[in-house]
């Protein structure tokens, strides 16, 4: 594990309270205002944010018959890039990431990261730490993603991803092939939240570098299944 991820770890842990997870609540707004990250269309669901403020990360989720919305709202002073092209190696620079364990064993879940060119690297983890394996092969089929520059109005600079992962999609994914598709209100699978940071550029990435979870990882590695959390789906806007 980083100076930095132990650091952020240590940090966080008494952010996120033991035993507590996420409400998804029923999305009340068309597939496209979510997609657009339309404020109007994201209200009502829950909001959780983690990370030191200046690159402090938002996530918000939602569901409906069709599939998972998911939105994260990333502040960021100079976001960057240079990989192009999909399941390349974006933990490598800057991403957000969230990891996703249906079955909730800890194995075969579904990891996505988007970076802020909208970029995406998409896998199912075989086994997590320390035995970590993953197939990089497998992709989300009917995966949508959005990137949209934050800032622009004078607020917190910054970029926000929306994006949309379909059940039909998640049917091949082992772990979710044990789970009823869509999920009933009630259901809980398992997930964590991430983000990479790397303030040192594209001449240093790895300078002064973040590691940030919102449910602290104990081992060397975001994959650990043991800080997964409840991913609860419920009926209804809170």
């Amino acid at each position: 594990m980083t100076p930095a991820l132990v650091l952020l770890a240590g940090l966080l842990a008494a952010a996120v309270p033991p035993g507590t997870g996420y409400e998804v609540a029923r999305a009340t707004a068309a597939p496209s205002a979510l997609l657009a990250a339309e404020e109007a269309a994201w209200a009502g669901t829950r909001a959780i944010e983690w990370g030191p403020p200046t690159y402090a990360t938002r996530f918000r989720a939602a569901w409906s018959d069709e599939g998972l919305f998911l939105r994260f709202d990333a502040t960021d002073p100079s976001p960057w890039h240079t990989m192009t092209r999909r399941d390349e190696h974006l933990w490598d620079e800057e991403v957000v990431e969230i990891f996703l364990d249906p079955d909730r064993t800890g194995r075969d879940y579904y990891e996505l990261e988007v970076n802020p060119a909208n970029v995406v690297c998409d896998l199912r983890m075989v086994s997590p730490w320390p035995d970590k394996k993953g197939d990089i092969d497998w992709n989300l089929a009917g995966l949508e993603t959005r990137v949209h520059a934050r800032g622009t109005d004078g607020g917190a600079p910054g970029w926000t991803v929306t994006a949309f992962l379909p059940w039909r999609g998640l049917r091949s994914l082992p772990s979710a092939s044990k789970v009823a598709l869509p999920p009933k209100p009630g259901d809980a699978w398992r997930f964590n939240v991430f983000r990479i940071e790397r303030p040192g550029g594209k001449a240093s990435p790895e300078k002064d570098a973040v590691f940030a979870a919102w449910s602290p990882p104990s081992v060397q590695s975001f994959h650990d299944a043991g800080a997964f959390r409840d991913l609860v789906f419920v009926g209804a806007s809170r």
